[in-house]
């Protein structure tokens, strides 16, 4: 797993006690002819800077000097990004994965429990009907319900999300049994009703309870409140009252709230529910919030209090599973002795939902979250993307010789929480880890939990586990994990792109830029591979030279 597979096309079979694989491994094939054509390209590359650099020494006018300095940096920028992009093409590989073989090797009550974080922050701009199609989607895997914990959080403090989210479980105790008696693929219901899966009376009639539920959080979001009406109990109304004047979502108090218990709530088919959990964490303006790497970290000491699950799922709000044998996939890799001790994650792609055909705007990125991933894989494992991914717990905990212990015995990764999830002992504690001061003088977001200094927290998290020798895996199966969407208009898509660029540009000219930190602890490839993500905003400079010079230089009749 730490290297690349040797061999031009020997696959590696990973089998337990002489049991079924439970996945395998093969190079992709052609690299040989593409590494003897980078040779010879790179010769190419190195004539025309030579070039360059002659034509410097020898200058017939200030413009011409100007000009050809100015073609010889982005030139050496654009060799940057070219050397960096082979190494994803040295050794990529190709993973397959035998989810159905994972019962012939333990017993489903011995799958490991589950914790699932989804985040949100605002209810306008990341609607709360899509959280929810979100929550139901993974609560709905076909894994033991009991062992899977969904916390959403809610990093705005609204209460129109809480809201969405009652309902959301109220409507989970028919659309779970619906889905397992169906064997459902689409877990989300909005993309299953979609494809007008609505030919027998009960798809016809859950449907209508699904519409029903969707029009009550579309319309308290219209009116920006929860109005008494739909507040169905005195426990619904005690969540509520939290939401005081004094609440901003800037300075507010934390509140979490159990809103199914895997230990009684039962669907209408008598099966046990997961759990689900709305966390919104204590905010003040006096106190740094670390923006979405400080919310997971409060989801990491929360659930760390509550359940404390050995596997995590990180996810966004919009990232909907389209797959429900999903968790089974990451544990062909991550209940694997030969491969567990030294894996961090299991990353899946990132997949777009409503994208036309041809892709004409470039919106789903696939070179970076598909392609260059396979290149990464092939040397120590992919970056992680952000969601889609399956943690081991214990990652986020020191490197895998050496365990950074948490301030409270209980946040420990390899604590068992023995107490129900609305225990006053395990909720006291849960507000406690929750607070804003908690990370005062602490050892969180630098070495432990998601790493703060970069707004790309999910490129900042993945680099440095890999720094501490921690391993990753890509898994790319048939059918995709995880669909999500894309900005849909050219501010939120340049506002995306901006966020990005700076997030990277801070990893990339930080004390643990991937150019020097990265090429020692992780060498010369790896280093490489995440320097081309962290100064990726150097594309500016290449594009912008050459959309003008070549016109200014015509027009000042300049020969380049």
């Amino acid at each position: 797993m730490g290297a690349h597979p040797q061999g031009g096309s020997a696959i590696q079979v990973t089998s337990i006690g002489g049991h079924p694989p439970l996945h395998t491994v093969k190079p992709l094939g052609r690299t040989l002819f593409n590494r003897v054509f980078a040779a010879i390209y790179a010769l190419s590359i190195l004539a025309l800077l030579f070039y360059h650099a002659k034509t410097l020494f020898y200058p017939t006018t200030l413009v011409y000097f100007s000009v050809t300095l100015a073609l010889l940096i982005s030139d050496l920028v654009l060799t940057f990004f070219w050397v960096s992009t082979q190494t994803f093409r040295m050794f990529p590989v190709c993973r397959k994965q035998f989810p159905e073989n994972l019962t012939k090797i333990m017993e489903r009550s011995d799958f490991p429990a589950l914790d699932v974080f989804i985040c949100t922050a605002d209810p306008y701009k990341e609607p709360p009907i899509g959280v929810v199609n979100t929550a139901l989607s993974v609560m709905a895997y076909d894994y033991p319900t009991e062992k899977i914990s969904v916390y959403v959080s809610d990093d705005g403090g609204s209460a129109l999300t809480l809201f969405a989210l009652m309902e959301a479980a109220k409507f989970a105790t028919h659309w779970l049994p619906f889905c397992k008696k169906n064997n459902v693929l689409e877990r989300s219901p909005e993309a299953y009703f979609e494809l007008n899966h609505t030919c027998t009376s009960e798809a016809v009639n859950i449907k209508k309870v699904y519409e029903s539920m969707k029009v009550k959080v579309e319309q308290v979001l219209e009116r920006g409140k929860v109005d008494d009406e739909y507040i169905s109990s005195d426990q619904e109304r005690e969540a509520f009252n939290k939401w005081t004047r004094n609440f901003t979502r800037q300075d507010h108090a934390a509140v979490i709230q159990v809103l199914l218990d895997a230990s009684k709530d039962k669907d209408i088919a008598g099966y046990l529910m997961p759990n689900l959990i709305y966390v919104s964490r204590e905010k003040s303006k006096a106190s740094p919030h670390h923006f979405k790497a400080g919310a997971l970290n409060a989801l990491l000491r929360v659930s760390g209090s509550m359940t404390n699950a050995p596997i995590i799922l990180t996810l966004d709000c919009d990232s909907l599973s389209n797959d429900p044998e999903t968790p089974l996939r990451a544990m062909c890799y991550l209940c694997d002795p030969a491969t567990r001790p030294q894996l961090a994650y299991v990353q899946f792609p990132q997949i777009f939902r409503g994208i036309n055909k041809s892709d004409i705007y470039n919106a789903e990125f696939k070179r970076l979250y598909q392609i260059n991933v396979m290149g990464f894989d092939g040397l120590s494992g992919p970056n992680y993307l952000g969601t889609g991914c399956f943690f081991q717990r214990r990652a986020f905990y020191g490197s895998p010789s050496s365990l950074a212990s948490p301030e409270i015995p209980d946040l420990a990764p390899d604590y068992i929480v023995d107490k129900p999830v609305q225990s006053q002992s395990v909720l006291a504690l849960a507000h406690q880890v929750a607070s804003c001061n908690y990370e005062s003088r602490s050892n969180w977001g630098s070495k432990i939990g998601f790493r703060y200094g970069s707004l790309s927290e999910d490129y900042h998290t993945g680099f440095r586990m890999q720094c501490e020798g921690w391993k990753s895996i890509f898994c790319d199966p048939d059918r995709p994990a995880f669909l999500g969407d894309v900005p849909i208009t050219l501010n939120d898509a340049l506002n995306q792109q901006k966020r990005w660029s700076i997030g990277l540009l801070e990893v990339g000219f930080s004390k643990y830029s991937p150019a020097t930190f990265g090429v020692k602890a992780l060498g010369l490839s790896m280093g490489l591979a995440y320097a081309q993500s962290a100064f990726w905003a150097m594309w500016s400079i290449p594009i912008t030279a050459y959309a003008f010079l070549p016109q200014l230089a015509l027009l000042n009749k300049v020969y380049i």
